[in-house]
């Protein structure tokens, strides 16, 4: 009984693995152009180290963004960049700054291969207009000290940043966007993922002034005037391949069960509750 259940468990986190995600997503498919590589998360060096021994020179450039000391060394000529989590810092800044440079140009035939893991939205940002990081941490607290929800969050950092909430992939256009998520976010929502930075925005400023309201928010000018700015809330060009998340982690464990003789029963993966209350 012990040893099927290290094997179930083994099997399922296979399934899941960063390396075996970006392989399965990979392998197969074809680049008529260039392909620019951007991996963004905890698990960004292990995606794009995976991704680099598929496609090899079919990769012209990338860059990869991930948590410090997560970096396990030089990947071709990738560029790594090691920045803050789970607080954004200006090495998040830097990175963001250099995946936008990198993007730049492309015509429609190119492809930007974007790499998402968890820790994404911290490790990949860019303050939109004359706002600063300091001007969102701030916002934050005021939101956290008033009892809003991370949605509620969110929708107003996605309206501060100039890669989250879709702008990401609309700098990308009109180059052909494959984004390959490893879910850390229940259900699913990929403008959620990460916060969304190849994402079309399910919020609007609309939302984001009820939210201000709700709480009676005072901001300065500067970062009224950018929240009233609109994320984009159609994009084209853009491809979301999930291939790693609980519902795999669910079906692989089954499917091991079920080798080994059991009738197995997947009874939830959108339980989101309190450890305690989950047993």
């Amino acid at each position: 009984m012990l040893s099927d259940a290290q094997k179930i468990i083994s099997d399922s986190i296979a399934a899941v693995l960063p390396d075996e995600a970006v392989r399965r997503a990979l392998t197969g498919r074809s680049f008529p152009g260039q392909v620019v590589l951007v991996a963004i998360g905890k698990a960004a060096w292990r995606m794009a180290n995976t991704a680099y021994s598929v496609l090899g020179k079919q990769m012209d450039r990338g860059v990869v963004i991930t948590k410090y000391d997560h970096s396990e060394g030089a990947i071709g000529d990738l560029e790594i960049i090691e920045a803050g989590h789970p607080v954004p810092d200006e090495n998040s800044v830097r990175g963001a700054k250099r995946a936008l440079e990198l993007v730049s140009g492309l015509t429609e035939t190119d492809t930007v291969l974007f790499l998402i893991s968890g820790g994404g939205s911290a490790l990949f940002e860019l303050p939109l207009g004359g706002a600063t990081l300091d001007d969102i941490a701030a916002l934050t607290r005021k939101l956290l000290a008033c009892g809003a929800d991370i949605t509620e969050i969110n929708a107003i950092r996605k309206h501060l940043s100039a890669v989250k909430g879709g702008r990401f992939a609309h700098a990308c256009s009109p180059a052909h966007v494959l984004s390959v998520v490893l879910s850390d976010v229940l259900g699913d929502p990929i403008d959620a993922i990460a916060s969304g930075p190849a994402a079309p925005d399910s919020s609007s400023c609309q939302d984001v002034a009820r939210i201000m309201d709700k709480y009676a928010l005072s901001v300065p000018e500067h970062i009224r005037q950018l929240l009233a700015q609109e994320t984009p809330k159609a994009l084209e060009r853009v491809e979301t391949m999930i291939t790693g998340n609980v519902t795999a982690l669910c079906d692989a464990a089954a499917s091991s069960a079920a080798q080994l003789g059991y009738t197995p029963l997947v009874l939830t993966t959108t339980m989101n509750c309190e450890a305690r209350e989950a047993g």
